[in-house]
């Protein structure tokens, strides 16, 4: 009996050993990775995230609460008057109501929710303007978005079963006017995504112009227009181009904006707004156990977001990020500029945060993580720069110094 208690007792210590070994194996494989990201962060100039978060003080509060170890859910409509009791609904409606003036909404006419991505807002403002469509018309819409707006709304109107038109872009990438008036079926209602910054050009459809074809077109049935303004609704709500985001003053119905790129939030995470009487014109889901009418896509909906959300109100808010727009604006015309004077090709649009440009050789992409694209328009392959928070005139001009060797090295082998 003693021998077999050594036994089983020599087994539960190696067991215990080699679980502890294994948990050591893990957890050095995860810094290592850590350590991996946290070298390239800096770098991180290609894709549209700031990397100068300020979340870590949310954390500690997260923690030091308990909060870590409470399991809510956002299920149901943060707007109601009685909210859904597991949820954070109370700061999701704050954050809304924060939001939904900067975009040109009033209090009293605003439905919103923190969204679990662009995507996802995107994904909420077709579905919606289809159901208005066609609560109002009783006719199923036809969608029209730019070639070169982002590859979700195209995923987006398969995934509704929508008929889709995709109409040519300009040479940055700005959807034409005159194209769209070609394609426009009149006989249909028209669900109109209107791209606030494109993938790879960073262009803005001109809404005014588009906005004017379909005012020339009094027979069309009905028309309802979403904006993408995924990275674009960051910041210009706080330049001096506000109005570019207004509902009031573009006249567009709904619109979605990322948290996870300007605003700094570390997941995927986003904002969607539209006005009551589009919300009134969804599809009715009266579900009495969260808070009556679902109308919106998701149930289960994320409840931490929210709270980073009305954490970056209360800790960066209007001054940080007006600084913050400023800076990215003017680094991003500095960044313009300086290759420019270098002879270097490159291209901007109006009041984008990226710059695109010949692409540099495969070491500088790698090491500054550079977004690549291809346009036989200019030149056939291209990389950019999407200017965030990070991505200061010191780090731009560590770039252009290695850029300038490179091209100055070009075009001593070509003379």
């Amino acid at each position: 009996m003693k021998i077999k208690k050594l036994i089983t007792a020599f087994a539960a210590f190696f067991f215990t050993a080699a679980c502890i070994q294994a948990q050591s194996d893990d957890l050095a494989k995860l810094n290592e990775w850590v350590k991996f990201w946290k070298e390239r962060q800096q770098t991180y100039f290609g894709y549209p995230v700031n990397e100068c978060s300020t979340l870590s003080d949310f954390y500690k509060w997260y923690t030091s609460t308990g909060m870590d170890v409470v399991n809510l859910n956002n299920a149901g409509n943060p707007m109601a008057d009685e909210p859904f009791a597991m949820s954070s609904h109370v700061f999701e409606k704050e954050v809304i109501e924060f939001f939904a003036p900067y975009y040109g909404y009033d209090l009293d006419n605003v439905w919103g929710i923190v969204t679990h991505s662009g995507t996802d807002g995107n994904n909420h403002g077709i579905y919606f303007g289809s159901n208005y469509l066609k609560n109002k018309t009783k006719l199923r819409p036809v969608m029209y978005v730019s070639d070169e707006a982002h590859y979700s709304n195209m995923r987006l109107a398969d995934l509704q079963n929508l008929d889709l038109k995709i109409i040519k872009s300009d040479d940055m990438g700005r959807m034409i006017p005159e194209e769209f008036e070609k394609a426009l079926d009149t006989s249909r209602p028209a669900l109109v995504v209107y791209a606030m910054g494109s993938t790879f050009k960073g262009a803005i459809d001109d809404m005014n112009a588009i906005n004017a074809v379909l005012n020339r077109h009094p027979e069309l049935p009905g028309v309802y227009r979403h904006v993408d303004a995924a990275l674009f609704g960051g910041y210009l709500p706080f330049t001096e181009y506000r109005y570019m985001v207004s509902h009031k003053i573009m006249n567009f119905e709904s619109i979605a904006i990322s948290g996870h790129k300007f605003f700094g939030i570390d997941s995927p995470s986003g904002l969607f707004f539209c006005t009551n009487d589009i919300y009134e014109n969804q599809v009715n889901f009266n579900v009495t156990y969260l808070n009556g009418n679902m109308r919106m896509i998701s149930c289960s909906r994320d409840a931490v977001q929210p709270l980073k959300f009305w954490w970056l109100i209360h800790h960066n808010g209007l001054e940080t990020w007006t600084k913050q727009a400023q800076q990215m604006m003017e680094c991003a015309a500095y960044l313009k500029s300086q290759l420019k004077a270098m002879g270097y090709p490159c291209w901007q649009n109006e009041y984008s945060n990226t710059v695109f440009f010949k692409r540099p050789s495969q070491a500088l992409v790698e090491k500054y993580t550079l977004a690549q694209g291809y346009d036989e328009r200019f030149g056939g392959e291209l990389a950019h720069i999407v200017v965030m928070q990070h991505v200061t005139k010191e780090k731009i001009d560590k770039f252009l110094s290695e850029l300038k060797k490179e091209w100055k090295a070009q075009q001593k082998a070509a003379a």
